[in-house]
């Protein structure tokens, strides 16, 4: 059975294509040293805050970082910044969660972005809310 994709006009194609190699490249995004996320909800339903594992708070903070460790960083620039506890944190995922009234938690957030933005050299991500 003859191949369709070869060029029966070219009878030189192999001495060609030798001759004549390119280079495929491929470009990947790797996330790295960023925050990629950065949100605040205010005013939560009760029904939202036992899903996250809150029983109640006025104000939820979300973070995601990358690399997941550094949510242990984020935190604790959250914690010493403002008056919101820690509702989760996973070093995997690089998942932060914080709660509290809402100006601490807005607060928390912006020093947990511009802290590892100056500190650690992360891209920060804008503060969206909800």
């Amino acid at each position: 059975m003859s191949n369709p994709y070869t060029d029966t006009a070219s009878p030189n194609r192999e001495s060609y294509d030798r001759d004549h190699v390119s280079t495929r490249i491929i470009q990947e995004y790797v996330p790295g040293r960023q925050v990629t996320i950065a949100h605040i909800i205010a005013n939560p339903d009760k029904p939202l805050c036992q899903r996250v594992g809150l029983s109640e708070a006025e104000a939820i903070g979300i973070m995601t970082v990358t690399p997941g460790e550094s949510a242990i960083i984020a935190g604790d620039l959250a914690l010493k910044a403002a008056d919101v506890e820690i509702g989760f944190l996973d070093r995997f995922s690089g998942t932060l969660v914080v709660n509290g009234r809402l100006a601490s938690v807005q607060a928390a957030l912006e020093a947990a972005n511009s802290g590892l933005a100056h500190i650690l050299g992360f891209y920060p991500a804008p503060i969206t809310r909800t």
